[in-house]
């Protein structure tokens, strides 16, 4: 799906600007970086284009859908077209790893036989199937976030947003992510990562878009991090 921002503001509270006049254009399965220091407003960015957020004043669509004019009933249709990676997995302790990634297609009515092939599908390609009976708290981080991961793609998203997806992991199971997430973005999924990574912007190159104090203030292909004195 193509994301158009068309100056979009976003103000939490009296008088803390989070995003000022943004003006941005993604295209149909593209892979962004979107950079920058704590409280420059990446996270506030992506929770706008999932619709977690509302702008404060611009416009934002994303595919067909407006969404400062999306309904109530609109949104679970427009969010099965996007997969979230959460910087802290939010996974559901109590299911396995299996039943962790069927939730998300049983709660939309797909039939059980389909739900299991696609589970099996989707964690044999995230190299997990072999531990689809343990719980989250039984996996390492990074089996944890290939698990997150698998949850998010498991309904063949046009969109992943991926909030700081190798923060909490080691450089060698990050490498692994991204080649997953580069993966995933070859088969024609659009992907939005925020990260403090500088190594990793730097080794996986791709468009970077950097944030600084709630504005864009840079947006390069194949951008890099380290000559710009890092994030």
């Amino acid at each position: 799906m193509e994301i158009r921002m068309a100056g979009v503001s976003k103000i939490f509270g009296p008088d803390i600007v989070a995003l000022e006049d943004i003006y941005l254009y993604i295209k149909k399965g593209e892979f962004v970086y979107f950079i920058g220091h704590t409280g420059s407003g990446k996270t506030t960015l992506l929770r706008l284009i999932n619709r977690e957020l509302v702008p404060s004043s611009g416009q934002v669509m994303v595919g067909n859908y407006n969404l400062r004019k999306l309904r109530l009933g609109q949104l679970p249709y427009f969010r099965r077209q996007i997969g979230v990676v959460f910087q802290d997995f939010k996974l559901l302790s109590h299911l396995s790893a299996a039943e962790n990634v069927a939730f998300v297609l049983e709660s939309i009515g797909m039939p059980k036989r389909q739900v299991q092939e696609r589970v099996k599908a989707v964690l044999s390609m995230l190299g997990l199937w072999r531990r689809r009976f343990l719980y989250p708290e039984q996996m390492s981080g990074g089996e944890q976030q290939r698990l997150a991961i698998a949850r998010a793609i498991v309904n063949m998203p046009s969109l992943l947003i991926a909030d700081e997806p190798t923060g909490n992991v080691d450089m060698e199971t990050a490498e692994s992510i991204m080649e997953i997430l580069f993966s995933i973005n070859a088969s024609g999924t659009a992907v939005l990562m925020a990260t403090h990574n500088q190594y990793i912007v730097d080794a996986f190159r791709a468009r970077v878009i950097e944030l600084g104090h709630g504005r864009i203030v840079r947006d390069e292909p194949k951008g890099e991090v380290q000559l710009y004195g890092g994030l």
